[in-house]
């Protein structure tokens, strides 16, 4: 198929975009700009896509204009639907990323019935984008993905696994983190990427589907896995402007639902991922 994917250029969309070719499918971007429309809906008509996977957003939790998350994360997703409901009436399946955040702070290990608690603006946007979408489910084909964190190389340091991964390639002696007692189901950009890809054809339209390894990591376990890897200490320092008061403490997915569509699809354990990003 003939895949647009928003956010081509992005992290997680270079990945996307292997991992499209490999499958043998046509990969297209866009220039335009999510809020402006006209240009948005002129690329949308010209390329006419059968597919898309949407991952252009405001991904940083901590990003500092919280107009600009609304603006991007729901008013943007709402100008590619209203594009493609009415100008590409070949489309087959639009994958659209969501996140975990939306669960909040919901202790235990979360499958897509836990009820959203969303703790922050990032994850309020996200919800309220889900909730729009449900607008368009007759219009379109639609699934809704909520990934967890993931990680990899050509991740930006203000992420914490890269920020932790690039002090010890550095052999730096000190690290200021935020709040260390936090635990988050981490995947490996890799698989994440694969996963999407795959759900174009595996999955039926109006799904929302978990995004996960299912595997919960200290941040502590971490460090202590980087250590292991590299033979490299460092002290750890904890610096309160790091440390957000709305943190998500503990973020677990089960990804039961997302392995009844894709049953060979594997997450490596995160010391792979480690090691893969420390090597690089």
């Amino acid at each position: 198929m003939r895949v647009l994917v928003t956010g081509l250029g992005g992290f997680t969309g270079q990945y996307v975009e292997r991992a499209l070719l490999k499958a043998e499918h046509e990969v297209v971007g866009i220039s335009a700009n999510l809020l402006d429309i006209d240009s948005l809906t002129t690329e949308i008509k010209s390329k006419q896509p059968e597919a898309v996977i949407h991952l252009a957003a405001i991904a940083f939790v901590a990003h500092g204009n919280v107009d600009e998350i609304y603006q991007v994360n729901l008013i943007g997703t709402r100008h590619l639907l209203a594009a493609l409901a009415q100008h590409t009436p070949n489309i087959k399946k639009v994958v659209i990323a969501s996140s975990a955040n939306v669960y909040g702070n919901t202790e235990g290990t979360l499958d897509e019935t836990a009820i959203p608690a969303p703790a922050n603006d990032y994850a309020v946007s996200k919800l309220a984008m889900e909730y729009m979408v449900q607008l368009w489910h007759k219009k379109l084909p639609i699934i809704l993905v909520r990934p967890f964190n993931y990680t990899g190389v050509g991740q930006t340091e203000n992420f914490l696994i890269p920020k932790i991964v690039s002090h010890f390639k550095e052999k730096a002696k000190n690290i200021e983190l935020g709040n260390l007692d936090v635990w988050r189901d981490f995947g490996d950009v890799r698989s994440v990427a694969d996963a999407y890809v795959q759900l174009l054809t595996k999955a039926p339209v109006g799904e929302t589907v978990n995004l996960c390894s299912g595997e919960l990591y200290a941040l502590r376990e971490i460090i202590e896995m980087c250590q292991q890897l590299t033979n490299h200490n460092l002290s750890v320092t904890v610096n309160p402007e790091f440390v957000r008061a709305s943190e998500v403490k503990r973020l677990c997915g089960d990804n039961t639902k997302l392995k009844t569509f894709l049953p060979d699809w594997q997450m490596p354990k995160l010391k792979e991922t480690l090691e893969w990003m420390l090597k690089e």
